[in-house]
């Protein structure tokens, strides 16, 4: 059979069997095994656990649990709170300053736990009431959170972009140097549109603005700044060549689970109980899917399928933007109903040779993917964060909570052209640190 052909069959079943509820990992197993069968015959099958154990046999792959067990231990204590009203106090004085105070602690809080849910429960619960209290419109109160959220994948450290290294053998300093940027600009346009839309829709401060004193204002920060620190010495570890990924996030995940206990008092055996199993189900969950990912690109390749999808792509007489036009229309799709960590460990491996011949950076490449992953988190159907929110303020309909995020997709939309324009965004700062890649 025609490989392009036989990869069209694939794609269609792959599709099919994960839509039927299967879960990712082991759909991707299945696949691979039936075509492998049916065109390899059975002795291929004493090949996929090799590929499968083989897949997992990387040190890098250790940073993955431990940076996991960083973000769990400090979204178990009540340090999105205090990041949020540490922010609310020194901000209050601000024109929109509490808008801008949330969408501030949804990054700030992202990149110390790396999870997008966690980050729209931890600053929603306390933000969202806060924004409606004081008279800014449903919309921006949570479609602000929502977005913010998102910014977890993309500002490091991020398991996201971890995965995306350890699936196309990429840098994962340089991932996580050419995160920061744009993530920093991402902040930035969320905090201009919503401070814009809370104008134009009239939304005000019905109360009086609290005055904070100095005292109060630095009265929050010893309870922040430790998680803080902990971030900038892990990346300061990793990027002053002090310590791998993997080394730095083990450090990085001890310090964060005594920070736990001794600031904010989680002497509880159970509870740290709870933050270990959680992160164990996690880690287990990423590590199986990148294995049988593993197994699924084995098959592919076996068969021909990524081969030929390159070379016809590269036979095609089309722009090379008109190409990253249908890549990323690609992505945006898949992100609409699939986990990031599946769709980076499924297309990763065969878009990346076709957007290196294509002339494009794959360091670059990764904050594109990363931000179309994002875009997917407050989309329809799956859209995990609208349904956080949803949890959280039961009182706003999922509609409102919808319409609120859609703004916040197309400031995800213009930052993806902005990287078109100015791939430096994202390539500067790694260049700057790291030197050129090889």
């Amino acid at each position: 059979m025609d490989p392009l052909i036989l990869g069209g069959l694939i794609a269609l079943s792959t599709i099919l069997l994960l839509f039927s509820g299967a879960s990712v990992a082991l759909g991707l197993l299945l696949v691979s095994a039936l075509f492998l069968v049916s065109f390899d015959g059975m002795r291929s099958l004493e090949l996929m656990p090799e590929v499968f154990f083989g897949k997992l046999d990387s040190f890098a792959l250790l940073s993955i649990p431990m940076f996991i067990i960083m973000g769990s231990s400090i979204a178990s204590t009540r340090a999105g709170a205090d990041l949020y009203e540490a922010l609310e106090r020194w901000l209050t004085r601000v024109p929109g300053g509490l808008v801008i105070s949330n969408i501030g602690a949804c990054g700030l809080f992202a990149a110390m736990s790396g999870s997008s849910p966690a980050t729209c429960a931890a600053i929603g619960k306390m933000g969202i009431p806060e924004m409606l209290k004081r008279g800014y419109p449903e919309g921006i109160a949570t479609g602000s959170i929502a977005a913010g959220g998102t910014l977890g994948i993309l500002i490091p450290p991020s398991v996201t972009m971890i995965v995306y290294g350890i699936a196309t053998e990429t840098s994962i300093g340089r991932l996580f140097l050419a995160g920061v940027f744009p993530g920093l600009m991402l902040v930035g346009l969320f905090m201009a549109w919503s401070l814009y839309a809370t104008w134009r829709q009239g939304g005000r401060q019905k109360q009086q603005v609290r005055s904070y004193s100095w005292r109060e204002k630095f009265q929050v920060m010893p309870r922040v700044l430790p998680f803080v620190a902990i971030i900038v010495g892990v990346l300061y570890a990793m990027y002053g060549g002090v310590a791998t990924p993997s080394e730095t996030a083990a450090v990085g995940a001890l310090l964060c689970l005594l920070v736990a206990v001794l600031i904010y008092k989680l002497w509880n055996p159970q509870d740290l109980w709870v933050v270990l199993k959680d992160s164990t189900k996690e880690s287990v969950m990423i590590l199986f899917i990148i294995a049988a990912a593993g197994v699924f690109s084995y098959m592919l390749s076996s068969l021909f399928v990524t081969q030929a999808v390159a070379e016809w792509i590269g036979t095609l007489d089309v722009n090379r933007w008109v190409l990253m036009g249908a890549v990323n229309l690609f992505l945006l799709i898949a992100g609409f109903f699939l986990p990031p960590v599946a769709v980076i460990l499924m297309a990763a491996p065969i878009l990346l040779p076709i957007i290196v011949t294509a002339g494009f950076d794959p360091i670059w490449f990764a904050v594109v993917l990363t931000i179309n992953m994002e875009i997917g988190l407050i989309s329809p159907p799956v859209g995990l964060n609208l349904y956080v929110i949803n949890g959280i303020a039961p009182d706003i309909s999922l509609k409102t909570i919808l319409t609120g995020s859609i703004p916040f997709v197309a400031c995800m939309v213009l930052a993806i052209l902005l990287l078109c324009l100015f791939p430096e965004i994202a390539t500067w700062l790694p260049e700057a640190v790291m030197g050129k890649a090889l």
